[in-house]
């Protein structure tokens, strides 16, 4: 999302929980598009309220898994925010080789970005 549309909107990653590694193969398919993951981290959103992200001044969370979805519609008693779920292609696991995996790991980036891009347009090349 960044990488799509700048500054145009403040974004944040969280997940449901904190407790992973960023996946090695995701760094791998997000670098070959320009997305820097090698120092990412995974941050829940309970941890996002301990740091001081006030959750009120979302408009709207992105769910890529039915979990995140659950968590995001919990936070919807205490917020204002608009949840929409995007199922995606959850690629660990499926494939022994590595480039079947990496394959995966594409293809999911690819629906990703496709799902951005009909949700809020071409991206930005300048802010």
């Amino acid at each position: 999302m960044k990488k799509l549309y700048g500054t145009r909107a403040y974004i944040q990653s969280v997940g449901v929980n904190n407790d992973m590694e960023i996946d090695g193969f995701a760094v791998a398919v997000c670098a070959e598009i320009g997305v820097e993951l090698q120092r990412h981290r995974s941050r829940s959103f309970d941890e996002m309220e301990q740091w001081g992200d006030d959750l009120s001044s979302f408009d709207l969370v992105l769910a890529l898994s039915p979990a995140s979805q659950r968590r995001a519609l919990d936070l919807t008693q205490f917020y204002h925010l608009d949840v929409e779920y995007w199922p995606v292609l959850d690629p660990t696991g499926m494939a022994d080789q590595r480039e079947a995996r990496m394959a995966l790991y594409r293809q999911t980036r690819d629906q990703i970005i496709a799902r951005l891009t009909e949700r809020f347009g071409p991206p930005v090349t300048s802010d």
